[in-house]
């Protein structure tokens, strides 16, 4: 049995015994056959009348209410699966949700990161809301106004709208780079790849394609003992293929995460979840039990990718 095939042994188990159905349909997905429609099954019970999505689809946040960073969430999934079928009920409800006006700052013209309602729930720190200027940022609204460019009508209000957030989201960045923020910086990122996908010329894409570049090279942690047990960024934030544009620049740190994940991987299979809630929600133990779940699915996947 090779090293690998004992890590994803064990890591199986733990899966089995304690992902959410949804993560454990991800898991077949990805490892063993499973149909895409056994995932978007599980997702769709996450998904409100509103189209939008809560019930701790991100697991830090228990709030049930519609949220764009829960509708993030679902529209990360529909891309780790490959699923592109503008009809769905799932795309037809995000996009009717962002498109109803719900939990958007007209001031910023951006979708909310924190909603009031998550206050009513247990949640991570994080998510207390928080009208700020300085809070509004391009996470998740990038990502949303990609989505939105990739599946939603051209002729729309809505697809209008994303035009716009688009153009003003390259121009934040590209004005001020380096933001120094991974999960900005990740939405960004999504947005590049939607609009290479859609082949829309709205944006100098070489100079967006440089400046992730710059970001995501900067924003990984080149301290690699700190990937032990500090919540930093590594590799597997932004990287999950060889394809990658960021492959050449980071592949000894990709080698140095494959090293980690082999070494650190817990008895139960698991790997630590290097974070917490800094408050006394006792909930929390059971989203760090799922987080465990989501984690293994990344980092099984990077290692047959790198490793």
């Amino acid at each position: 049995m090779s090293k690998f095939d004992e890590i994803f042994g064990k890591a199986r188990v733990f899966i089995y015994r304690n992902a959410r159905p949804l993560d454990l349909a991800r898991w077949r997905y990805h490892f063993e056959g499973g149909a895409h429609e056994d995932v978007l099954t599980a997702l769709a019970a996450y998904q409100n009348a509103d189209g939008g999505f809560g019930h701790a689809l991100e697991a830090d946040n228990f709030n049930p209410n519609s949220a764009p960073m829960q509708t993030w969430s679902a529209c990360e999934i529909l891309r780790e699966i490959n699923f592109t079928d503008g009809s769905h009920s799932i795309i037809k409800g995000i996009l009717r949700y962002l498109d109803s006006g719900a939990d958007f700052s007209e001031k910023h013209n951006q979708w909310l990161s924190t909603v009031k309602s998550n206050d009513d729930y247990p949640h991570a720190v994080w998510w207390n809301y928080s009208e700020r200027d300085k809070d509004f940022g391009y996470n998740p609204t990038a990502n949303l106004a990609g989505f939105i460019l990739r599946f939603a009508d051209k002729e729309s209000r809505l697809y209008k709208k994303a035009l716009e957030i688009a153009k003003q989201a390259y121009e934040w960045f590209i004005s001020n780079a380096p933001i120094g923020d991974d999960h900005n910086a990740h939405c960004l990122m999504r947005l590049y790849e939607y609009l290479s996908e859609t082949g829309l010329e709205l944006v100098d894409m070489r100079t967006f394609a440089e400046k992730l570049k710059e970001e995501i090279n900067n924003n990984i942690c080149r301290e690699t003992e700190r990937w032990k047990t500090e919540y930093v960024c590594r590799p597997s934030m932004f990287i999950n293929s060889k394809e990658s544009m960021f492959f050449e620049d980071n592949r000894e740190l990709i080698e140095k995460e494959c090293e980690l994940l082999t070494e650190a991987q817990l008895d139960d299979g698991s790997y630590i979840v290097p974070w917490l809630w800094y408050n006394d929600y006792t909930e929390y133990t059971l989203a760090a039990n799922w987080w465990k779940s989501i984690l293994l699915i990344k980092y099984m996947r990077f290692l047959r990718e790198f490793g």
